[in-house]
Parts: structure tokens; sequence; C-alpha cells
């Protein structure tokens, strides 16, 4: 990243004291300027109708009124797909990173974070197109290191079927329902490409699809 190269932040986040305090420390870093906040989703939506230029990062909460993190990152998605939208949010559940993933969010950050992160944060999202936190870092590590072993395996067509499921927001007792396979028989896979990926959750499994070009966000 050039020192003189500045990069532009929206924050959107219904807690106006939080967004402003956020928008004051964006500011002091020496890459980063705030453009403007918005209360929600259908409020961005509103500013950037008006004209109002489009950022390079969004910091988006999830948990807001009248248009959620989760649809207005699907917007974001459908209409502005350059922006890279960074999540923000106090609830570190697997369930909800995999949802903000999926609906197009190249990072995920927790709001009690510290300055020194958030700016690390914004950097790698600028030179490498992503960010993850310490929950998912080491599950993209072990996918890069499987990789440079060459110990990547052929997946069965039902293995392929099963991962694709389970990017997804279905329960692993849907997925066996879909696949007309037993519970046991998912757990089974489950387990197995758990155990091979050196992966710990659908987090980690998430980010190996990925990566691997085995589904699209």
């Amino acid at each position: 990243m050039n020192t003189e190269d500045i990069y532009t932040v929206v924050v959107v986040d219904d807690h106006s004291l939080f967004a402003r305090s956020l928008e004051k420390l964006i500011n002091s870093f020496s890459n980063f300027k705030v453009l403007f906040y918005a209360k929600n989703g259908v409020e961005l939506q509103g500013l950037i109708n008006k004209g109002e230029k489009l950022p390079d990062i969004i910091l988006l909460d999830i948990n807001m009124p009248v248009m959620n993190g989760f649809e207005t990152a699907e917007w974001i998605k459908k209409n502005y797909p350059k922006i890279k939208i960074l999540a923000l949010s106090m609830d570190d559940d697997e369930q909800t990173i995999l949802k903000m993933m999926r609906q197009g969010a190249k990072g995920y950050l927790l709001k009690d974070i510290n300055p020194e992160m958030l700016n690390n944060a914004l950097k790698e999202l600028v030179e490498k197109g992503f960010y993850h936190s310490e929950k998912v870092s080491e599950t993209l590590l072990h996918s890069f290191e499987l990789d440079e072993e060459g110990i990547i395996m052929n997946f069965k067509e039902n293995e392929l079927i099963f991962i694709k499921l389970a990017c997804s927001e279905m329960t692993y007792r849907e997925i066996a329902e879909v696949m007309n396979l037993s519970p046991k028989t998912i757990d089974g896979y489950r387990q197995d490409l758990f155990k091979r990926l050196k992966i710990k959750n659908r987090v980690g499994l998430v980010i190996f699809a990925l990566k691997k070009n085995l589904i699209k966000i």
C-alpha cells in the first residue's frame, strides 16, 4: 500500500455515537477517510441514490432496524460488487459468520477490537481483497498449507454435494434429507472431511470451498 493512497470508507450502523467514534478513529488512520455514515441499509441506499460517492469499503453492522446487515450486504453485492464489505458485530456465532460470508462480506470483525487491529483489517482488505479475524484465520492458513503440501485429494461426487450444501444455511438433518441419506452417514461425511482438510467447523469448510472454487458467493 502506497502511503499516499487514500481509500474511502462508509460506516453503516444504527448506533450514532458508535458510528461517529468509528468515523473519527478511521479518519486518524493515514490511508483511510470516512465519506459518510448511514443508520441502516435503507438510508445507505438513499444516500447512494442521491449521488453520494461510492466508497472502497463499507463497514457494515449486522443487527440494524429497517434493513439489517444481511439484507444490506446482499443489495451491495448485487448492485455494487466492487465495494468490499467488512462486517461489524458483537456476535461471533458461526452461523452468523457463515451467512455474512455468503452474502458477500470479505471480512468479519467484532466491535470490541482495538484500533490497531481495525487499521490492519482495513489495510489487508485493500491489499489482499479479504480479512479474517483470529476465529477463521487458522482455518484459512490450513487451506494454504494443504495446497503447498500437495495433499488435496479428489472428492467423490457425494462429498462435493455435501460440501456445497454444508456451505448453505441448511442444517445437517436437512442436508441428509436432500441427499436421501441417513443423518449418521452425513455426520460421517462431516467428520471425515473436517479431519482430512484440517478444519474445525463449517466456517473453515466455506473458506476452503471458496478458495478452491467449489462454491461461489
